[in-house]
């Protein structure tokens, strides 16, 4: 890959790829590092990786940064301890952007991740698996049980009022 060939890349794809780590980690300045971090391990590695595969490395790179920040995080307690994982039955909500949002961070962080890939950032169930290093019929079973959750939860008249 040529250094043109980067700069297009993080033209088409810095966008996206913080997208997907903000909306991954819920925290603005993670998710910068994430995209930092992706595309310094693009430009060491831009020799051998070709343009035509860069899309799918520099997602497979933030989303493996991603979870590793989400493990290490947990370790430390930091994600169990955090307000946005609180939850009150006398919460009112009017806008259901909010309640998607909230029924999202419920998920696991494997169906979480699928999820976006496919719904947000619009992957194929391939890409979501060279991305995930899942096979194709793993990703399509975690993003059924995905949408399956969420669409229990949507329907709970309690989530929604």
């Amino acid at each position: 890959m040529t250094v043109t060939d980067y700069n297009k890349s993080v033209d088409l794809y810095s966008d996206g790829i913080y997208r997907f780590a903000l909306k991954t980690l819920k925290d603005q300045e993670k998710a910068k590092d994430i995209v930092q971090d992706s595309y310094e391990k693009l430009w060491v590695k831009h020799s051998e990786v070709s343009y035509e595969k860069v899309k799918s490395y520099l997602f497979t790179t933030a989303y493996h940064a991603s979870i590793d920040l989400i493990r290490k995080e947990q370790k430390k307690g930091e994600y169990e301890s955090s307000s946005m994982f609180e939850t009150s039955s006398n919460e009112q909500y009017t806008d259901i952007h909010e309640v998607l949002n909230k029924a999202v961070e419920q998920l696991p962080d494997i169906q979480k991740s699928v999820l976006l890939l496919r719904d947000y950032e619009g992957y194929s169930y391939e890409e979501i698996g060279e991305i995930t290093g899942l096979n194709e019929s793993q990703v399509k079973v975690y993003i059924f049980r995905a949408r399956l959750f969420l669409k229990n939860y949507l329907v709970s008249i309690e989530n929604i009022i």
